[in-house]
């Protein structure tokens, strides 16, 4: 089976039964609700960020010989390795999170810190992965 055929089927698969599951996150029925006019809005994001849940997960099983290929040190490559997963998984889970706080301001800053947090060590992991083989090549001519 082609390596992409692969990627997409996880992808495709795993992104929909996430996005079958979103409802059971636990919602307090005191949470506010979005107005009709934007809740197609909610549930496309929904979709998209399920499916990103779902390349993350295709990305954890396909990626790694992908990101060892770039040549850098062992460390920062499984760091690249882990901050890319997260990257592309956190979205799913980090905005359900959010529908479950019920404006509780201090279950909202456990949300923030366990996803923000991290999403912005996951860039500046990447950046400084990008610069470390970027370094490594020699200058154009």
């Amino acid at each position: 089976m082609k390596r992409w055929l692969k990627w997409w089927l996880v992808t495709l698969i795993v992104g929909a039964v996430a996005f079958a599951l979103t409802p059971f996150w636990p919602v307090p029925t005191t949470a506010p609700q979005p107005p009709g006019t934007v809740l197609p809005l909610f549930v496309a994001l929904s979709l998209v960020e399920s499916l990103s849940f779902g390349l993350g997960v295709a990305f954890l099983i396909f990626g790694r010989p992908l990101v060892d290929r770039m040549g850098g040190s062992p460390g920062l490559t499984t760091a690249a390795y882990v901050a890319i997963a997260f990257l592309l998984l956190n979205w799913w889970p980090h905005d359900n999170m959010h529908r479950m706080t019920n404006g509780d301001w201090s279950r909202v800053v456990l949300v923030e810190y366990g996803f923000h947090l991290p999403l912005m060590i996951a860039g500046a992991l990447l950046a400084w992965f990008f610069v470390s083989l970027a370094r490594r090549q020699p200058a154009p001519a």
